[in-house]
C-alpha cells in the first residue's frame, strides 16, 4: 500500500521557490563619497572653497588685487580707530576749556596756562588771538586810529589757526575717499581676471564641468567680495568723519566770533579812556 502524502520527506525547494539565507546588513564599502543636493557626487575641486585656499591656488594677478585690497582695508581700519579716538579727545578737551574759559577766569591766567603749548584747536585759537592782542599793547596803549587794525589781524589770526587746525584733523580723510571710491572697481578687475581664467581652462581642457569653471568663478567672486569689504567702510566713516569735522569747525568758528566780540568789547573801552 503507498504510504500517505504526508510521509513522504519534503523534496528540496529549486528554481524560483528556493528560499534566500539572511547574510545580514551589507558590508559598509570602505571609502566616503560627498553627494550634493541633487544626488550627484561633488568634484574633489569643488570641494572646501576657503579664503586661503582660494588666495593659494590663485594666479599672481589676482594674488595682487587681494594683497592691494587687504592692505587698503587694513590701513582704512587703522585710521578709523585712530580718528575715532583723536575726535573723542577733542570734543571731551573741548568741553573743559571752555567750561575753564566762561568760569570767569582772566584772560591773562588762561593764556599762561596754553601760551606755550596749546593741546587742542580751540586753545590754539584762543593763544593765536590773545597773543596778537599782547603784541599790539607791548608799546602801550595804541592810538585810536590803529584799534581797527588790531581787531583785523586778531580775526585774521584766528581764522587761520583755524584753517590749520582743521587740515590737521582732516590729515588722511583723503585716503578713505580714494579707498572708498576705488576699492570697487579694483575687485572688478580681479573678477573679470578670474572669469577670464575660467574662460582659458575651459578652453584647454575642453570640459566645462564645475571642476574646471568653480575655482575661476570663486576667484572672481572673491575679488568683488574683497572690494566691497575695503570699500563700504572707508565710505560710512568718511562721511561720518567729515560730519563730525564740520561740526566741530563749526564750534570753533562761533568760539572765535564770541571771543572776537570779547576783545573788540575790550579796544572799545579802551579807546573810550
Amino acid at each position: 500500500m503507498a504510504a500517505p502524502a504526508f510521509a513522504q520527506p519534503a523534496a528540496a525547494p529549486t528554481g524560483n521557490n528556493a528560499q534566500v539565507q539572511d547574510l545580514g546588513p551589507a558590508a559598509a564599502p570602505t571609502g566616503t563619497v560627498q553627494v550634493n543636493q541633487t544626488g550627484g557626487e561633488l568634484t574633489p575641486g569643488v570641494a572646501g572653497i576657503s579664503p586661503v585656499s582660494l588666495f593659494m591656488r590663485a594666479d599672481p594677478i589676482v594674488k595682487g588685487v587681494f594683497v592691494l585690497l587687504l592692505l587698503a582695508s587694513l590701513w582704512s581700519w587703522t585710521i578709523i580707530i585712530n580718528k575715532l579716538i583723536a575726535l573723542a579727545n577733542l570734543r571731551r578737551k573741548a568741553d573743559r576749556f571752555e567750561k575753564t574759559f566762561w568760569s570767569g577766569l582772566s584772560l591773562d591766567e588762561l593764556y599762561a596756562q596754553y601760551a606755550k603749548l596749546p593741546d587742542h584747536p580751540m586753545s590754539a585759537v584762543f593763544v593765536s588771538a590773545l597773543r596778537e592782542w599782547r603784541r599790539a599793547f607791548e608799546g602801550g596803549a595804541p592810538r585810536e586810529w590803529l584799534l581797527p587794525g588790531i581787531k583785523e589781524r586778531i580775526d585774521k589770526s584766528m581764522s587761520v589757526t583755524i584753517l590749520r587746525e582743521t587740515d590737521s584733523i582732516e590729515k588722511n580723510l583723503g585716503f578713505l575717499a580714494t579707498v572708498g571710491a576705488t576699492a570697487p572697481f579694483v575687485g572688478l578687475f580681479g573678477t573679470v581676471w578670474g572669469i577670464m581664467n575660467s574662460f582659458s581652462a575651459i578652453a584647454a581642457r575642453h570640459d566645462t564641468t564645475l571642476a574646471v569653471v568653480a575655482p575661476g568663478i570663486a576667484e572672481a567672486l572673491f575679488a568683488t567680495a574683497m572690494g566691497l569689504l575695503a570699500a563700504i567702510p572707508a565710505v560710512i566713516f568718511y562721511n561720518k568723519f567729515a560730519t563730525d569735522i564740520g561740526r566741530y569747525t563749526g564750534r570753533l568758528e562761533g568760539f572765535s566770533d564770541e571771543f572776537s566780540a570779547i576783545l573788540s568789547r575790550q579796544l572799545d573801552e579802551k579807546a573810550a579812556r
